[in-house]
């Protein structure tokens, strides 16, 4: 592959294999269908109970208004819960309901063993270079977040 061709394929790459978990994983789940950044945002916030819509949408590297969109949504299939923050009135802090815990553990498990299957499923040459290719994602995830927000 030549180097120009890089940034697209990676693109691509993980754009794919994110909507191809998400379409496995779908049939089978309880409630209604959820988008990958409603799963992301309910992951979150069970992970980080109490997170303010900002600091949600800072994490996802979602703009706002996104986010309380988002919110709107998971609060009206009962998967979040909004509480006024105390310390200022005009925020949100965010909670998980027990249905959005319930649901998420399945996700999580069901998409751990599809992952792991597909990755068995591998050389361990190509096993070793995706876990070798790791810290260079994230840290192509931190450039993106800081090109797109700021420091």
């Amino acid at each position: 592959m030549a180097n120009g061709d890089l940034p697209d394929e990676l693109a691509d790459v993980l754009a794919g294999i994110q909507r191809l978990i998400r379409r496995r994983l779908r049939p089978g789940l309880p409630g209604p269908r959820l988008r990958g950044a409603e799963v992301e945002l309910l992951r979150l916030v069970a992970i980080r109970p109490g997170i303010r819509v900002s600091a949600a949408a800072q994490e996802l590297y979602l703009a706002g208004n996104s986010v309380s969109t988002l919110v709107n949504q998971l609060s009206g299939t009962g998967y979040l819960r909004r509480e006024t923050d105390p310390a200022d009135r005009r925020s949100a802090l965010l909670f998980p309901t027990p249905a959005a815990r319930s649901r998420l553990h399945d996700w999580e498990t069901r998409r751990s063993a599809l992952v792991r299957e597909q990755l068995e499923r591998l050389p361990e040459a190509d096993r070793t270079a995706l876990e070798a290719a790791l810290p260079a994602l994230r840290q192509l995830a931190r450039n993106l977040h800081q090109q797109t927000e700021g420091p």
